[in-house]
C-alpha cells in the first residue's frame, strides 16, 4: 500500500472512530472543544527549560487514548511529520544555548537538547490531543461546536470543506500516480522532470471535481447563509460533557500550577 492510499484510509478511519458508540463519542461535541482548547492553551504555555512540568501534561491524553480503546502507538506513527518539522526548527538551539540546565542520573542536559525536547513534546502532546478530538467527535460536528462559538459562517464551512475535498484531493492523485506507473513501470517513483505536468493535472482534475461538487451542492438548495454542520438540539449527554470540560479544566489547571514531577524527584 502506497502514501496516497494510507492518507484516504487514515481520512475515512478517522470518520469512522467518530461513528463508534464509545463514551467519549457520545459526549457533546462543544465540551470535547473547549476541553481540547483549554489542554492546548496549557500545554503550549510552558517555559522552554519546563521538561518536567510538561510531562505531566502527558497523562491527559494517554488515559482518554485507553478509556476510548484508541491505538496511541498508530497514532505516534502518523506525526512523523510534526516530529521531523519540529527538530528542524529546534535543532539550531543545540548549538546556541550549550548551558547545563537538567541532570538525568550521569546524563547533562543543555539548554538547547532541553529546548528541542520541550519543543518536540509540545508538538506530540498537541497533535495527540487534536487527533483526539476529531477521532471522537467527526469534523461535522467539531464545525457544529465551532458555529455554537459563533465562529463566522464562511470560516466554518471553508475549513469542513477543506477536510473534505483532502480525499478528493488524494484520489485524483493516486490516479494520475498509477497511470504515470503503468506508463512507466521501470521507474522508481516520478521522474522530477514530469513533477510540473503531473502537478498541472492535479490541480485541473481537482478543480473539475470541486466544480461538480459545488454544482451538486446548489442543485441541493445549499446557500452560504446555511450552517455547514447544524447542531441538532437537544444534546444528550450535556451533563457527562461539563463533568468532562471541568475535570480537564481541573486537571490542567494542577498540573500547571503545581510541578508534581519535581516534587516526586524530590521525595525519591
Amino acid at each position: 500500500m502506497d502514501r496516497l492510499h494510507r492518507a484516504i484510509k487514515n481520512v475515512h478511519r478517522l470518520d469512522d472512530l467518530a461513528a463508534r458508540g464509545t463514551a467519549l463519542t457520545r459526549l457533546p461535541p462543544l465540551p470535547k472543544l473547549l476541553a481540547v482548547l483549554v489542554y492546548l492553551c496549557v500545554t503550549l504555555s510552558f517555559q522552554k527549560y519546563a521538561l518536567t512540568g510538561l510531562l505531566g501534561m502527558a497523562p491527559w491524553p494517554i488515559l482518554l487514548y485507553e478509556i476510548d480503546d484508541l491505538s496511541i502507538v498508530k497514532t505516534l506513527r502518523q506525526c512523523w511529520a510534526v516530529v521531523a518539522l519540529l527538530v528542524l526548527v529546534g535543532i539550531a538551539n543545540l548549538f546556541f544555548d550549550r548551558a547545563p540546565v537538567l541532570t538525568l542520573g550521569p546524563v547533562v542536559l543543555s539548554g538547547g537538547a532541553v529546548t528541542l525536547l520541550v519543543l518536540v513534546v509540545k508538538g506530540v502532546l498537541c497533535f495527540l490531543a487534536v487527533y483526539l478530538l476529531i477521532a471522537t467527535t467527526g469534523m461535522e460536528r467539531v464545525c457544529a461546536a465551532l458555529r455554537q462559538l459563533h465562529i463566522p459562517r464562511v470560516l466554518v464551512t471553508t475549513i469542513l470543506l477543506t477536510y473534505r475535498y483532502i480525499v478528493l484531493l488524494l484520489q485524483e492523485g493516486n490516479r494520475i500516480s498509477t497511470a504515470y506507473a503503468l506508463r512507466a513501470p521501470g521507474e522508481k517513483g516520478i521522474h522530477f522532470r514530469a513533477w510540473g505536468s503531473l502537478l498541472g493535472q492535479l490541480l485541473l482534475r481537482s478543480v473539475d471535481r470541486a466544480q461538480l461538487v459545488y454544482e451538486s451542492m446548489m442543485l441541493r438548495g445549499y446557500g452560504w447563509r446555511d450552517d455547514p454542520a447544524p447542531t441538532r438540539q437537544p444534546q444528550k449527554g450535556s451533563a457527562a460533557g461539563t463533568v468532562f470540560f471541568v475535570a480537564t479544566l481541573m486537571y490542567c489547571i494542577l498540573f500547571r500550577v503545581i510541578p508534581i514531577f519535581e516534587l516526586l524527584g524530590q521525595l525519591f
